[in-house]
């Protein structure tokens, strides 16, 4: 009897057991078992602000998921979270900082898991400062640190000076740039580091004892050194409240070697040319290195290589290592910084012979001065090398193309300009960008093209940076009002616009009216003029109404005997991109000074048909050729072929033109 008990019980229990079972233990959807478990392939994630992660389900017990799912966010303001289509995956979007949980859940509660977000700001991952800088005892320098990732740093910072009696220091508190006034003349470091200890950087600072904060640049170096230095960075300067004194020690087509013989021989063979506190610039020839280096408590020196040397590295070595010495030793100021001013690829058209150097190819001309700049600088003790020849690099890749050399290598006065951003950012430790300073008759967006190609150049120097935001310049190819061009190597006057190079496939893009916007048709020489030059009429009478410096200005050549090793029968200019067929007229203004024979031009135009016109170049000041219905041809463009007139008496037949005119009829 007790057997049989036994058994019946442990029936009772086996039957609760399998009833348990089955409903608990094997739950069954249409045959299918059903998930018991979840888990998420993160339990944990750090995601940045306005960034997103997804999050995917792993179920136990199941072949595949028989419940109804959905996400939730434990905190929208944090995180949002979506379900991805065609699947229990969740999209998981940081909207906030903060921390939230993520948690996918079946509708009947029963299954869920969750994952922890920390949803935190894109952070920087680095500071850093200049290598070095100059600081004075009596006035401040401003020095700005660079944060990797962002531009306006998440973290708190301090800032910390060793010797702490060497500086004083004030700090913008969002920025963190620091502005520094030396206590003590020597050597100091100055260090930047996140309250968190994660970040910091450091940097020397040499501390003169200087009481008139002055800025004091020479450069020794040739016309290049001129173009860069001696029209633009003295404004640039004074627009934001910096004194300056700039010196260039001249002589045109300088090489290095040249520059080290006179530092050896110390003979007086410079024009030395100086600009003082006040924009004055004074002349004296007959200047020795050593005069000029002693003249002045020198913040920096440059050197530099003759242009056409400038890519071929073999010929820095000994001469600048000669020229360093030498000037080192007689410079009185132990604390000089000496930088190197690397120059810019001549224009494609250039016809300079050092252009072979590197098979006429502005590209491969450009690499070379990088490269041999970039060994240069470890020849010497470089602080810096100034990279103005990557800025005008820059400035070639917007609508204004290859068009800022006046010769096809000397720059011209926005090319001028552009290189003095760039010295104006590397001496100051500002950035150019708005600066309130710029040549005369410069429209904004060539403005804005000079700044910001300086200021990439300072950033990337051995680079070129396309400036994306200035490819296209706009205009209907329809004149409604009169357009004025001026042929000058230096043109630069308000209303006018500046053919300011001779050589053939000199250009300007896009004609400006006078009130600066644009008009859609560009100019082109297409056959060259001979050369420039600057003797024609400085009082005119005409309805031009030119000012002094367009209409003594010309562009010339010659149909007669050879000049300047050349015979230039012909030159051409193209006007381009009309875009309908109304009619134009166009005038010329001819002219040379103190001449006493007949020197006749003549214009033929070019169009729907051809017209030609004439004037006596000789002392003229009052007389305009004009020709008028000119109608573009089939292709939108207008040729003017410019050569000597048939009653041209010199034996050279020179041919000039100083301005011209198209307006709507």
């Amino acid at each position: 009897m007790k057997n049989i008990n036994e058994f019946r019980l442990m029936q009772n229990w086996l039957s609760l057991f399998i009833l348990v079972f089955l409903l608990f233990g094997c739950e069954k959807t249409d045959g299918v078992e059903v998930e018991k478990n979840i888990y998420l392939s993160l339990s944990q994630a750090t995601v940045a602000v306005n960034s997103s992660i997804v999050l995917n389900p792993h179920f136990d017990g199941a072949i595949r998921p028989q419940k109804m799912y959905s996400w939730v966010s434990s905190d929208t303001s944090v995180i949002k979270v979506e379900m991805v289509d065609g699947s229990l995956s969740g999209l998981v979007s940081a909207v906030g900082e903060g921390s939230a949980t993520a948690t996918i859940v079946s509708d009947d509660g029963l299954v869920k898991t969750s994952c922890e977000i920390l949803s935190t700001q894109i952070t920087e991952s680095g500071v850093s400062l200049p290598p070095s800088l100059l600081a004075y005892t009596q006035a401040t320098v401003t020095v700005k640190p660079s944060f990797q990732n962002v531009d306006v740093p998440t973290k708190a910072y301090n800032w910390s000076v060793s010797p702490s009696t060497a500086l004083s220091i004030e700090v913008d508190p969002v920025t963190y740039e620091a502005t520094i006034l030396g206590l003590e003349p020597g050597m100091a470091t100055l260090t930047i580091a996140s309250t968190d200890g994660d970040l910091s950087a450091s940097t020397q600072v040499l501390i003169e004892d200087e009481n008139d904060g002055i800025l004091k640049v020479l450069a020794i170096g040739n016309s290049f050194s001129e173009d860069a230095l001696e029209s633009h960075l003295y404004g640039l300067a004074k627009a934001v409240g910096k004194e300056i004194i700039i010196g260039n020690m001249y002589i045109g087509g300088a090489e290095l070697s040249l520059h080290a013989e006179n530092a050896l021989s110390d003979g007086g063979n410079y024009s030395y040319r100086k600009i003082d506190l006040n924009g004055n610039k004074t002349t004296v020839a007959g200047t020795s290195l050593s005069t000029a280096v002693k003249d002045e408590n020198w913040d920096y020196i440059s050197f530099q290589q003759a242009s056409y040397k400038s890519g071929l590295f073999e010929t820095f070595g000994n001469p600048l290592t000669v020229l360093y010495d030498k000037v080192k030793e007689i410079n009185p100021n132990e604390y000089t910084r000496y930088l190197l001013h690397k120059t810019w690829a001549y224009a494609q058209n250039s016809t300079h012979e050092g252009f072979a150097n590197y098979n006429h190819d502005q590209g491969e001309m450009f690499d070379a001065i990088v490269d041999a700049y970039r060994q240069a600088k470890d020849l010497i003790p470089v602080y810096d090398v100034i990279p103005a020849g990557t800025a005008i690099q820059n400035a070639r890749t917007t609508y204004l193309m290859d068009n800022f050399t006046r010769d096809g290598y000397h720059l011209n006065d926005m090319g001028k300009y552009i290189a003095s951003c760039v010295w104006f950012e590397k001496l100051t430790n500002e950035s150019v960008i708005g600066n309130a300073y710029f040549p005369d008759g410069m429209i904004p967006v060539n403005v804005e093209i000079s700044q910001q190609a300086a200021h990439l150049a300072n950033e990337f120097p051995e680079e070129v940076t396309v400036l994306e935001d200035y490819q296209n310049s706009g205009g209907t190819g329809i004149l409604t009002a009169a357009v004025y061009i001026d042929f000058s190597t230096s043109s630069s006057s308000p209303g006018w616009n500046g053919m300011t190079n001779f050589l053939e496939d000199s250009f300007i893009p896009n004609l400006l009216y006078p009130d600066n916007s644009f008009t859609g048709i560009q100019a082109t020489i297409t056959k060259r003029f001979n050369a420039a030059s600057n003797s024609a009429a400085t009082v005119t009478n005409t309805d031009f109404d030119m000012p002094e410096e367009v209409s003594r200005t010309f562009y010339y050549g010659n149909a007669g005997n050879a000049w300047l090793g050349r015979v230039n029968d012909t030159s051409a200019i193209e006007l381009s991109g009309f875009k309908s067929d109304d009619a134009y007229e166009l005038c010329f203004f001819s002219s040379r000074n103190n001449i006493s024979d007949t020197r006749e031009t003549k214009f033929i135009v070019h169009g729907e048909e051809t017209k030609t016109v004439t004037v006596n170049s000789s002392n003229n000041s009052d007389m305009l050729a004009c020709v008028s219905g000119m109608v573009p041809d089939e292709d939108g463009v207008i040729t003017i072929e410019v050569t000597a007139g048939d009653v041209n008496e010199n034996a050279n037949k020179f041919f000039y033109l100083s301005a011209m005119r198209i307006s709507p009829e």
